[in-house]
């Protein structure tokens, strides 16, 4: 039995009616995703059959369980919402056991020739071999010209804008491109994050990775920046045990991006042949956990996993799903302070986000106001980012 949120007192987001966000990800971006991944790799009929059985589920039909027979099926068992509209359910959960049944569907964890094959590879892959990031990662030979608070500001903005293909390392667009990046931004405690690192002897850091392809890499380099200038002695990166929403990061997807570096040159290979090394030596762990994948926020994070987090200098949370988790994905006012959000977290915890979904806290009422009144979707748009730190 899973024990209550302490954020209950304030309602979840569910689905929701029609053209809210939420609703627009159940009847436009699943059936599309779905389209994706069939035109993507050649599935035979029974599995052709079964993503139609999906896709008329949750246009039309009511939510089913997993299969008895589905491999880790129980883990799923007590779930209320079965029965029910896939409207009417908590957003978090829906997305969250979408993405649970696209993968049985696929017989992703079944014995045969399907087990493990990742259906979102395509897209990962096709993303990691454009010329773009043969650009972006080039750029990176810039970096020694920078001073040192330069070069942390740069690869921080680098890894929280890193979904942004043109705002990854583009260090070529110099102070203009940099200037862009800081007015998206509606809180910035990277400041705060810093000094955190740099306040007691250097310890471990966890960063709990979000996306794959060109969005990994950034955060590879910053991870290999924390080790190099000693504010970590070493860094765990928290990936998906197996894939989940589109683009996460496996283990799997860390390797081929570690490969993309070292087949780069300059700076960028240099990076990730230390990077290799500090997995060789256990200074750059790749953990997994199945929570990792639960439709659930942080505070209902398991012992073992809270303890992880509990003995690290610093947690840093990449992406809009692992915020939405962080700070429970409820109705909070926008005003609410991030530390009030998180303070059942076991230790100081960062978030890296660009805002592309409703939840958002901590802004201060005046920047508020300022985006209310300016485009409509600010929450949604991925155009805004926060760096926020509770110590």
């Amino acid at each position: 039995m899973t024990r209550p949120s302490h954020h209950t007192d304030r309602a979840p987001v569910v689905v929701g009616t029609p053209g809210s966000f939420a609703r627009s990800v159940l009847d436009e971006r699943h059936p599309a995703l779905i389209e994706r991944v069939r035109r993507a790799t050649p599935y035979p009929p029974a599995r052709q059959r079964a993503l139609d059985a999906l896709l008329d589920e949750i246009t039309k039909g009511f939510i089913e369980p997993l299969d008895d027979g589905e491999p880790g099926a129980e883990r799923w068992r007590d779930e209320p919402y079965y029965g029910q509209r896939w409207a009417d359910v908590p957003f978090l959960w829906a997305e969250s056991f979408f993405y649970r049944r696209l993968l049985a569907a696929l017989r992703h964890f079944t014995p045969g020739p399907w087990l493990g094959i990742d259906p979102f590879a395509p897209f990962k892959n096709a993303e990691l071999a454009g010329a773009e990031v043969d650009d972006e990662l080039s750029a990176l030979d810039r970096l020694p010209g920078l001073t040192p608070q330069e070069r942390d500001r740069t690869l921080l903005l680098s890894s929280l804008w890193g979904n942004r293909a043109d705002l990854g390392f583009q260090l070529s667009t110099g102070e203009a491109g940099l200037a862009d990046r800081v007015r998206g931004l509606v809180v910035d405690d990277s400041h705060t994050l810093w000094e955190v690192l740099a306040a007691g002897r250097p310890g471990r850091v966890c960063l709990v990775a979000d996306n794959a392809g060109p969005e990994l890499l950034p955060d590879l380099v910053l991870a290999d920046h924390l080790l190099t200038t000693g504010r970590a002695t070493s860094v765990v990166l928290h990936l998906k045990p197996y894939p989940y929403y589109v683009s996460d990061a496996t283990t799997a997807d860390t390797l081929v991006c570690l490969d993309r570096l070292t087949g780069a040159s300059g700076h960028a290979a240099a990076a990730g042949e230390r990077l290799r090394q500090a997995v060789g030596d256990g200074r750059l762990i790749l953990r997994t956990h199945a929570f990792s994948c639960a439709p659930r926020p942080y505070d209902l994070m398991p012992a073992d996993l809270r303890e992880d987090f509990a003995s690290a200098t610093l947690t840093v949370m990449k992406g809009d799903l692992n915020y939405r988790r962080l700070v429970g994905d409820r109705h909070w006012p926008a005003t609410t302070p991030f530390a009030e959000a998180t303070a059942y977290f076991p230790g100081p915890v960062a978030a890296l986000r660009t805002l592309k979904s409703d939840v958002v806290t901590g802004l201060a009422s005046s920047t508020l106001e300022e985006l209310d009144a300016g485009a409509a979707a600010w929450r949604t748009s991925g155009t805004h980012a926060l760096v926020q730190v509770r110590t």
